[in-house]
């Protein structure tokens, strides 16, 4: 059961091949299997037994969604009503929410059953979740390894099999990268699309919500249930709800995209996919490079052109995150004080000590260092100089995609510049850890959805560790993007390989599906939905 996709769960659901509390037993069982990955910080059967029973009440009344009776596990940046609420932080160790964020919400709305909350890098500052308070997560290819950040935890829960779905927020590539680490499919919606109520703050003009599953499809599938307008949310955006499944399996320009005669009757013709030249250059490791360039080429004998594109802006991107990033944490993080909530040093002389101690016992290097830097910049006498300086170049950067997408329909490139790398081997360089996030940063200082699907492996000692395509549509255009990602997934595998160890049978193979597979079973949870 747990090599299948969303749609297969749901086809077994419907003929009764099992029940969604047999389901949510068997991922509970693997979970329980797999604690050497360090995955999940909490896990309560109990609840999510209860909520397995609800959903197989939902599946009995023959009025359930395409989502009904299936598990997924919780970023644990998302407060979620019974479990630990912790975002990584010792601040918040404790701490258990007395409501739901809308995005745990409306995944139960839709029947899904939860089975944990997943580890992250503390406060969701970090490119290798080896952040976190509850100790780092060891990627699941290669337990050596990091596996990326700072949603690092839910991504390695869906690539070994312990959840068939997770959520995750990127706020500067904290979806994307980790997706292309462990070899998942993960996607950053539009900032705004997926509502930011009762996500734990870190950057708020940055952090978006987004899902991790195996294809496409399945992201397309989540999104459909955890996007949408909040009015609880200042950041929202009332947007018209969409079904981001509409064009999966159509050919490209059904629906007035431009299409030209060039390679007429493949799936992708007409398809303009921009190459920026900065995503290629110095710095970009060959076996990456190797992976994304026979990725493209899949994409051309699909029918797709390749252009060249520039972003000029793109290695402004990381001064400008780490300006505007801080500054936002530095004061989404003033909260935590150890008065209202959180950890409070059980030792103090007056209310200033208190601050101080518990602040500096709650805190890890990481977010300490960030509040540092986002006090300064925003200080007297520096603000001008460095954060509204970097507000302006964010809006340059923007420009230049919107620049880039006259030329194009959509860009791909790496997500990283690397594989992972190995746990502790950039622990004593921060700058080094900040230049792995150089293709993602300017993706999320725009506001654009992208996505990271697997492509391929990296070369020599790093051949059990994936490479990721980054994807990155024009605003408001999820289901073109998917839809792009899916028609690549439709003629490659890679979706489908599992670490050694997950499954029964060898790694880098592909298991078998129904005839049709994911696909075959799509109209199907369209016509329920």
């Amino acid at each position: 059961m747990h090599d299948k996709s969303l749609t297969e769960l749901r086809a077994a659901l419907a003929a009764k091949e099992c029940s969604a509390v047999e389901l949510a037993q068997h991922f509970l069982g693997r979970i329980e299997a797999h604690q050497d990955l360090n995955a999940f910080v909490d896990v309560n059967p109990e609840l999510t037994l209860a909520q397995a029973k609800a959903a197989d009440a939902l599946l009995h009344s023959g009025h359930a969604g395409p989502l009904a009776g299936i598990p997924l596990a919780h970023k644990d940046v998302f407060v979620t009503r019974g479990w630990r609420s912790t975002a990584g932080s010792k601040m918040l160790a404790n701490y258990v929410s007395p409501f739901d964020a809308t995005v745990v919400e409306r995944l139960e709305r839709a029947g899904m059953v939860c089975l944990g909350k997943t580890n992250m890098d503390e406060f969701a500052m970090g490119s290798s979740n080896e952040n976190s308070h509850f100790g780092a997560v060891k990627n699941p290819w290669d337990t050596k390894a990091v596996p990326g950040g700072s949603s690092g935890g839910s991504a390695a829960a869906v690539a070994a099999r312990l959840a068939p779905a997770a959520t995750g927020t990127d706020t500067g590539g904290s979806i994307r990268q980790p997706a292309s680490f462990t070899g998942v499919t993960g996607i950053k919606p539009t900032y705004g699309r997926v509502s930011r109520y009762g996500m734990i703050a870190f950057a708020s003009s940055l952090d978006q919500g987004g899902p991790f599953a195996h294809s496409a499809t399945d992201c397309a599938l989540l999104l459909n249930a955890m996007g949408g307008f909040d009015e609880r949310d200042s950041t929202s955006l009332t947007h018209a709800h969409e079904d981001y499944t509409r064009f999966i399996g159509q050919k490209w320009g059904n629906g007035g995209d431009n299409s030209g005669s060039q390679g007429a009757g493949k799936p992708l013709a007409g398809l303009r996919i921009g190459l920026p030249k900065e995503y290629f250059g110095a710095g970009l490791a060959d076996d990456v490079r190797a992976a994304i360039d026979a990725a493209l080429k899949t994409y051309e004998s699909l029918g797709a052109s390749l252009v060249e594109v520039t972003l000029p802006k793109t290695e402004l991107s990381i001064p400008v995150y780490y300006v505007i990033a801080p500054a936002e944490a530095s004061s989404n993080l003033s909260r935590f004080d150890g008065v209202r909530f959180g950890h409070r040093a059980a030792e103090y002389r007056d209310l200033l000590d208190m601050y101080k101690k518990s602040r500096a016992e709650g805190f890890g290097p990481e977010v300490k260092r960030r509040i540092l830097v986002g006090t300064y910049v925003l200080s007297h006498g520096y603000y001008d100089a460095y954060y509204l300086q970097a507000q302006r170049i964010r809006r340059i950067i923007a420009q230049d995609f919107q620049e880039a997408f006259r030329q194009c329909d959509v860009i791909m490139g790496p997500v990283a510049p690397s594989v992972a790398w190995d746990l502790g081997a950039k622990g004593d360089d921060p700058l080094q850890m900040y230049l792995a996030d150089i293709y993602t940063l300017s993706t999320s200082l725009a506001g654009l959805p992208g996505m990271s699907v697997p492509c391929g492996f990296g070369a020599g000692a790093n051949a059990q560790r994936p490479v990721g395509l980054q994807i990155v549509g024009n605003y408001f255009n999820e289901a073109r993007m998917l839809q792009v990602a899916d028609a690549f997934q439709r003629a490659t595998d890679w979706h489908r390989k599992a670490p050694a160890g997950v499954s029964n049978e060898p790694p880098h193979s592909l298991r078998s599906s129904p005839p049709g597979g994911a696909h075959a079973s799509l109209e199907a949870a369209r016509r329920e939905a």
